[in-house]
């Protein structure tokens, strides 16, 4: 069974999530689809190979969706799965390379 952890990019794109949510559509709700978004994520321990690999980004980078609106970027290692980014509303995985 493998650790799942958040990159701080990742903790900090499920508050900017939590809080562009909550001003559309409530508090309750933001908290219930972030809620639902951390556990889909802690699934992958122990089913961490997921998604599309994606080494033309960075090497051992890997992409999953969730509830078609959000892309989840992560990679693993032998004992742990870290999701780096969490990206809503169709934000460019390419550019955010660029940001490193």
């Amino acid at each position: 069974m493998h650790r799942v952890v958040f990159a701080p990019e990742a903790e900090n794109d499920l508050l900017q999530l939590y809080l562009y949510i909550a001003e559309q559509a409530g508090d309750a709700r933001a908290l219930a689809y972030v809620e639902r978004l951390e556990r889909y994520c802690k699934g992958f321990a122990e089913f961490p190979e997921r998604g599309t690999s994606r080494d033309d980004l960075f090497p051992g980078l890997r992409v999953v969706g969730f509830e078609r609106r959000v892309s989840l970027a992560f990679h693993v290692t032998a004992d742990t799965v870290t999701f780096d980014r969490i990206l809503y509303g169709g934000r460019d995985l390419g550019s955010l390379s660029d940001e490193s």
